[in-house]
């Protein structure tokens, strides 16, 4: 049982991986981690632990996958179509990051750098031309940049506020002020009875004498 347990996800995993037609989510997520997620991380590490080879080694990485997802963005209706295309793109994800094969490495040496150098002078025209229109349209907008960026910063704002009033507990409510104590309260009015009853026994024990008090003048 523990053997069948053992080999039943890789057996599942590979059944997703190869089978062309139920597994694209699961093809998309893996081109998605190891073309952008895994690479991501491995800069990260590789500018803080301040490597130069390994600068290198993504910066030519960034290049091919950057030249490759162009391409990818004007041919993707046609080659989508193709069977196993998903399965393709993923082995040359790997095959661009594989230290064996170093594929970017390769694919920018013999294909990106000779093109790049062919038509140096003419893509930096385009792209001084692209950065001044970018400026001046910038620069023409700003007004509706900046009441953008305040409506977003206020939205922000709101939800941190509304966040930290969700996660701090409710206080304690105090009783209310004046509440009358439960067993203290005084019988007034029944004293007064009493008082009155009091009187009354009076008066009736000086009827009972029979002599009329009368007051002196």
């Amino acid at each position: 049982m523990s053997i069948l347990g053992s080999t039943m996800p890789s057996e599942v995993g590979l059944r997703l991986l190869l089978c062309p037609l139920g597994s694209n989510i699961v093809l998309k997520t893996a081109c998605c981690s190891v073309g952008v997620v895994l690479p991501v991380y491995s800069t990260f590490k590789a500018i803080e632990t301040n490597n130069r080879s390994d600068q290198q080694k993504w910066l030519l990485y960034w290049a091919a996958y950057g030249t490759f997802s162009i391409a990818e963005i004007f041919a993707d209706k046609i080659i989508s179509w193709f069977p196993l295309y998903h399965h393709m793109k993923f082995a040359f994800l790997v095959w661009l990051q594989l230290p064996t094969t170093n594929g970017a490495k390769h694919l920018y040496m013999n294909h990106i750098r000779p093109f790049l150098l062919k038509h140096q002078a003419n893509l930096d025209q385009i792209v001084a031309i692209l950065y001044n229109e970018t400026g001046k349209f910038v620069s023409a907008h700003q007004g509706e940049f900046q009441f953008a960026k305040a409506i977003v910063m206020k939205i922000l704002i709101s939800a941190k506020h509304l966040v930290n009033d969700n996660s701090q507990p409710n206080p304690p409510v105090p009783p209310p002020v004046g509440r009358a104590i439960t067993g203290l309260d005084v019988p007034v009015e029944h004293t007064e009875s009493n008082d009155n009853d009091d009187s009354s026994d009076i008066d009736d024990d000086d009827d009972d004498d029979g002599y009329v008090t009368v007051p002196p003048s």
